[in-house]
């Protein structure tokens, strides 16, 4: 019986034993699970740190242009090009932003590599006419226009950049219909009107210039060059009192302006000789009003600015003309380095194989 208990007594602290061993077992199993959850877990926080895609980076670089940051948005399109070497669209919109910033040359080389990859894009087609026209490359740039309307038939700028080239080569009746267009989008634009004027007197038709002049004046009359030559279309219809009023209306607003001052005096006993130019070319700015196009907002009103010869520059825009685009924040997954990865699986198997040595 002393036997029998001693026996009976032994074997509950066996059994004791066993079950301590397996609990600390599962414990360390448990442990080390734990372990690579956490270096799992922080991994995957690693990835899930936010990095800008080639689309977040073109906005805002489509933002910065329209505020008029064209240094910074030329970065974000580098960025996103980093990103997709394909974009057209960031292409299309660096060159704009190249344009801006007078690189004109580099913008067309760019446009043209858009153009490649995306032959119908309206904003590269602006952008490379616009580089044309400032580098007065005048018949390449009319034929640049013309691929433009062909996509897009709206753009007020280019109408009137095409009717201006067409000026400056002296094609006049070319130059007719794309000052109509460009009239007729922006019938408030006066110094289109004044231009459309200038075509009609150089292809001698007096009436028609008259009649462009008079709605330029209709818009504003506080434009001396504008009454200038509406007073050189009258005296070529006869009219050299009407004619008078208008140059005496041009000195009242700029008493220094060269070109009425003379055609006035020249009106003096001789009505009929007057000092007739094709082209605006004010000696002084005083008073001179123009309006200007620009590639990051919609064309504004006729304001009073000051200016020597008016020019329409392109308005070059392939986002909404007003406000800025938000820029839709997305969790994208930053690549994680191999160096990394490797690094993990080093320090949990070195966790691993250390828990084991602590179990035997």
């Amino acid at each position: 019986m002393c036997l029998q208990k001693a026996g009976i007594m032994r074997n509950p602290l066996k059994s004791i034993d066993s079950s301590a061993i397996k609990g600390n077992f599962v414990i360390e199993i448990m442990r080390s699970k734990t372990i690579i959850l956490v270096v799992l877990l922080t991994l995957f926080a690693i990835q899930c740190v936010h990095a800008e895609d080639s689309q977040e980076w073109y906005l805002k670089g489509q933002n910065a242009a329209i505020e008029g940051n064209y240094a910074d948005a030329l970065t974000y399109y580098d960025k996103a090009l980093a990103l997709d070497k394909n974009f057209a669209s960031a292409m299309a919109g660096k060159a704009v932003s190249l344009n801006e910033l007078g690189k004109y040359s580099d913008a067309i080389t760019l446009s043209d590599q858009a153009l490649f990859i995306k032959s119908a894009d309206p904003t590269a087609l602006n952008a490379k006419a616009y580089g044309l026209f400032k580098l007065g490359k005048y018949n390449e740039s009319v034929t640049a226009y013309d691929k433009l309307f062909v996509v897009e038939n709206n753009r007020i700028d280019a109408y009137c950049n095409q009717g201006y080239a067409f000026f400056q080569l002296k094609d006049y009746d070319a130059a007719i219909p794309p000052y109509d267009r460009c009239t007729t989008l922006d019938p408030l634009n006066f110094m289109s009107w004044n231009y459309k004027g200038l075509v009609y007197m150089d292809s001698k038709k007096y009436e028609q210039a008259l009649s462009s002049f008079d709605r330029a004046t209709g818009i504003t009359i506080k434009n001396a060059t504008v009454w200038n030559n509406k007073g050189l279309a009258y005296i070529q219809l006869g009219k050299p009192q009407d004619a008078s009023e208008c140059f005496k209306k041009a000195l009242g607003i700029d008493p220094n302006f060269a070109e009425a001052l003379k055609n006035k005096e020249s009106m003096v006993g001789k009505l009929q000789i007057v000092n007739i130019t094709g082209t605006i070319t004010p000696v002084v700015t005083i008073s001179r009003i123009g309006t200007f196009y620009t590639t990051a907002t919609p064309v504004p009103p006729p304001t009073e600015i000051t200016i020597a010869t008016p020019e329409v520059t392109p308005e070059v825009t392939a986002i909404a003309p007003v406000g800025t685009t938000p820029v839709q924040k997305k969790t994208t997954y930053s690549p994680v380095s191999p160096v990394t990865v490797f690094g993990a699986v080093i320090v949990v198997s070195v966790i691993v194989f250390a828990l084991n040595r602590q179990k035997k």
